[in-house]
Protein backbone atom coordinates (compact mmCIF):
# COMPACT_ATOMS: atom_id res chain seq x y z
CA UNK A 1 0.00 0.00 0.00
CA UNK A 2 3.00 2.35 1.05
CA UNK A 3 4.47 1.80 -2.03
CA UNK A 4 1.57 2.39 -4.49
CA UNK A 5 0.93 5.66 -2.52
CA UNK A 6 4.88 6.49 -3.05
CA UNK A 7 4.51 5.69 -6.77
CA UNK A 8 1.43 7.67 -7.38
CA UNK A 9 2.78 10.17 -5.34
CA UNK A 10 5.77 10.28 -7.87
CA UNK A 11 3.30 10.43 -10.88
CA UNK A 12 1.57 12.95 -10.07
CA UNK A 13 4.72 15.01 -9.29
CA UNK A 14 6.49 14.12 -13.16
CA UNK A 15 2.71 15.21 -14.73
CA UNK A 16 2.84 18.66 -12.55
CA UNK A 17 6.08 19.61 -13.22
CA UNK A 18 5.94 18.11 -16.94
CA UNK A 19 3.28 21.01 -17.48
CA UNK A 20 4.29 23.60 -15.21
CA UNK A 21 2.21 23.71 -12.26
CA UNK A 22 2.91 23.96 -8.90
CA UNK A 23 0.86 22.09 -6.15
CA UNK A 24 1.02 19.99 -3.30
CA UNK A 25 0.37 16.66 -2.83
CA UNK A 26 0.08 14.79 0.83
CA UNK A 27 1.83 17.79 2.30
CA UNK A 28 4.84 17.14 0.01
CA UNK A 29 5.61 20.09 -2.94
CA UNK A 30 5.41 18.91 -6.49
CA UNK A 31 7.45 21.37 -8.21
CA UNK A 32 10.93 22.60 -7.30
CA UNK A 33 10.55 25.89 -6.12
CA UNK A 34 12.26 26.92 -9.68
CA UNK A 35 9.23 26.65 -11.74
CA UNK A 36 7.41 29.01 -13.37
CA UNK A 37 3.80 29.73 -11.82
CA UNK A 38 1.40 30.10 -14.85
CA UNK A 39 -1.50 33.08 -13.85
CA UNK A 40 -4.93 31.64 -14.41
CA UNK A 41 -6.36 34.77 -15.45
CA UNK A 42 -3.80 34.63 -18.73
CA UNK A 43 -5.55 31.64 -19.98
CA UNK A 44 -9.39 32.80 -19.53
CA UNK A 45 -11.09 31.78 -22.48
CA UNK A 46 -12.82 34.66 -24.82
CA UNK A 47 -16.47 34.55 -26.84
CA UNK A 48 -15.52 35.37 -30.28
CA UNK A 49 -17.44 35.01 -33.72
CA UNK A 50 -15.97 33.95 -36.80
CA UNK A 51 -16.91 36.21 -40.35
CA UNK A 52 -19.31 33.43 -40.89
CA UNK A 53 -21.24 34.29 -38.07
CA UNK A 54 -20.20 31.09 -35.94
CA UNK A 55 -18.86 31.56 -32.47
CA UNK A 56 -15.68 30.03 -31.14
CA UNK A 57 -13.99 30.18 -27.80
CA UNK A 58 -10.79 31.28 -28.44
CA UNK A 59 -7.85 30.96 -25.90
CA UNK A 60 -4.14 32.74 -25.97
CA UNK A 61 -1.85 31.96 -24.08
CA UNK A 62 1.30 34.27 -25.20
CA UNK A 63 3.04 31.90 -27.68
CA UNK A 64 0.18 30.44 -29.55
CA UNK A 65 -3.85 30.80 -29.85
CA UNK A 66 -6.17 28.42 -30.21
CA UNK A 67 -10.01 28.33 -31.21
CA UNK A 68 -12.77 25.61 -31.09
CA UNK A 69 -16.29 26.11 -31.94
CA UNK A 70 -19.03 26.71 -29.02
CA UNK A 71 -21.25 24.02 -29.75
CA UNK A 72 -24.85 23.12 -28.53
CA UNK A 73 -25.78 18.98 -26.28
CA UNK A 74 -26.30 17.91 -29.77
CA UNK A 75 -22.11 19.00 -31.25
CA UNK A 76 -24.23 21.95 -33.42
CA UNK A 77 -22.29 25.44 -33.89
CA UNK A 78 -24.00 28.16 -32.54
CA UNK A 79 -23.83 30.52 -35.05
CA UNK A 80 -25.39 34.34 -35.48
CA UNK A 81 -26.79 36.47 -38.61
CA UNK A 82 -24.30 38.80 -39.88
CA UNK A 83 -25.86 41.81 -41.60
CA UNK A 84 -24.72 45.68 -41.93
CA UNK A 85 -27.55 47.11 -39.78
CA UNK A 86 -25.93 51.21 -39.96
CA UNK A 87 -23.64 53.07 -42.36
CA UNK A 88 -23.55 56.58 -42.61
CA UNK A 89 -21.07 59.05 -43.93
CA UNK A 90 -18.98 60.54 -41.63
CA UNK A 91 -19.73 64.02 -42.81
CA UNK A 92 -23.13 63.78 -41.18
CA UNK A 93 -21.98 62.35 -38.31
CA UNK A 94 -18.02 64.07 -37.18
CA UNK A 95 -16.74 67.65 -38.46
CA UNK A 96 -13.56 67.04 -41.05
CA UNK A 97 -10.52 66.03 -39.41
CA UNK A 98 -12.37 65.02 -36.50
CA UNK A 99 -13.39 62.30 -34.06
CA UNK A 100 -15.51 63.55 -31.69
CA UNK A 101 -19.53 62.95 -32.65
CA UNK A 102 -22.24 65.68 -33.31
CA UNK A 103 -24.83 65.50 -30.90
CA UNK A 104 -27.89 64.39 -33.11
CA UNK A 105 -25.36 61.58 -34.34
CA UNK A 106 -24.93 60.19 -30.73
CA UNK A 107 -28.53 60.41 -30.22
CA UNK A 108 -28.67 57.97 -33.22
CA UNK A 109 -26.15 55.72 -32.42
CA UNK A 110 -27.71 55.24 -28.67
CA UNK A 111 -31.09 54.42 -29.97
CA UNK A 112 -29.04 52.08 -33.08
CA UNK A 113 -27.15 50.51 -29.76
CA UNK A 114 -30.66 49.72 -27.63
CA UNK A 115 -32.17 47.36 -30.22
CA UNK A 116 -32.99 44.19 -29.00
CA UNK A 117 -31.97 41.10 -30.36
CA UNK A 118 -28.83 42.15 -31.61
CA UNK A 119 -25.99 39.18 -29.39
CA UNK A 120 -23.14 41.84 -30.20
CA UNK A 121 -21.81 44.44 -33.05
CA UNK A 122 -18.14 45.05 -34.50
CA UNK A 123 -17.84 48.37 -36.13
CA UNK A 124 -15.12 50.03 -39.02
CA UNK A 125 -14.43 52.80 -40.26
CA UNK A 126 -13.10 54.05 -43.28
CA UNK A 127 -12.15 57.62 -45.06
CA UNK A 128 -11.19 58.93 -48.34
CA UNK A 129 -7.76 59.17 -50.39
CA UNK A 130 -6.97 62.56 -49.95
CA UNK A 131 -4.24 62.32 -47.14
CA UNK A 132 -1.69 59.88 -46.17
CA UNK A 133 -2.21 56.09 -45.61
CA UNK A 134 -1.14 56.94 -42.00
CA UNK A 135 -3.14 59.66 -41.27
CA UNK A 136 -6.79 58.05 -42.72
CA UNK A 137 -5.80 54.86 -40.79
CA UNK A 138 -5.43 56.74 -37.79
CA UNK A 139 -8.41 59.09 -38.43
CA UNK A 140 -10.73 55.69 -39.18
CA UNK A 141 -9.40 54.40 -36.03
CA UNK A 142 -10.69 57.13 -33.64
CA UNK A 143 -14.00 57.69 -35.27
CA UNK A 144 -14.47 53.82 -34.99
CA UNK A 145 -13.33 53.86 -31.52
CA UNK A 146 -15.93 57.01 -30.75
CA UNK A 147 -18.70 54.88 -32.03
CA UNK A 148 -17.87 52.04 -29.88
CA UNK A 149 -17.69 54.32 -27.08
CA UNK A 150 -21.22 55.04 -27.49
CA UNK A 151 -21.76 51.71 -27.80
CA UNK A 152 -20.32 50.45 -24.75
CA UNK A 153 -22.10 53.67 -22.67
CA UNK A 154 -25.65 52.14 -23.48
CA UNK A 155 -24.24 48.67 -22.27
CA UNK A 156 -23.90 47.03 -26.38
CA UNK A 157 -21.36 44.36 -26.23
CA UNK A 158 -19.07 45.52 -28.94
CA UNK A 159 -16.70 42.30 -30.80
CA UNK A 160 -14.49 44.22 -32.85
CA UNK A 161 -13.59 47.57 -33.71
CA UNK A 162 -12.02 48.09 -36.77
CA UNK A 163 -9.85 50.68 -39.11
CA UNK A 164 -9.33 50.81 -43.10
CA UNK A 165 -8.34 54.03 -43.50
CA UNK A 166 -8.46 54.63 -47.08
CA UNK A 167 -9.13 50.54 -48.10
CA UNK A 168 -12.35 49.29 -49.23
CA UNK A 169 -13.68 52.50 -50.94
CA UNK A 170 -17.59 52.11 -52.19
CA UNK A 171 -16.88 54.50 -55.10
CA UNK A 172 -14.16 56.21 -56.81
CA UNK A 173 -12.23 59.30 -55.23
CA UNK A 174 -11.30 60.99 -58.00
CA UNK A 175 -15.49 62.71 -57.98
CA UNK A 176 -16.61 65.16 -54.16
CA UNK A 177 -19.00 62.35 -54.27
CA UNK A 178 -17.14 59.38 -54.25
CA UNK A 179 -14.91 60.83 -51.89
CA UNK A 180 -18.09 61.77 -49.32
CA UNK A 181 -19.11 57.64 -49.73
CA UNK A 182 -15.75 56.46 -48.83
CA UNK A 183 -15.70 58.94 -45.82
CA UNK A 184 -17.91 56.05 -43.83
CA UNK A 185 -18.47 54.30 -40.52
CA UNK A 186 -20.29 50.70 -40.70
CA UNK A 187 -22.02 48.39 -37.81
CA UNK A 188 -22.49 45.05 -38.26
CA UNK A 189 -25.02 43.72 -36.44
CA UNK A 190 -24.58 40.13 -34.72
CA UNK A 191 -27.83 38.90 -34.64
CA UNK A 192 -29.03 35.25 -32.83
CA UNK A 193 -30.38 32.72 -34.75
CA UNK A 194 -30.21 30.04 -32.65
CA UNK A 195 -28.47 26.49 -33.34
CA UNK A 196 -28.06 24.93 -37.23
Amino acid sequence: MKLRTNLLRVCVQACAIAIGLSMTVGGVHAASDKTRTIKADRYKPALGITPDGCQVWMIDDGWEGYAWNRTDRDGKPICVKVETCFRADTDAMFATDSAKLRPNARKKLESLFRQDGVYSYAISGFTDSRASMEYNLALSKRRAAAVAHVAKKVGAKVTAVRAYGEAYPVASNKTKEGRRANRRVEVSCYRDIGRF
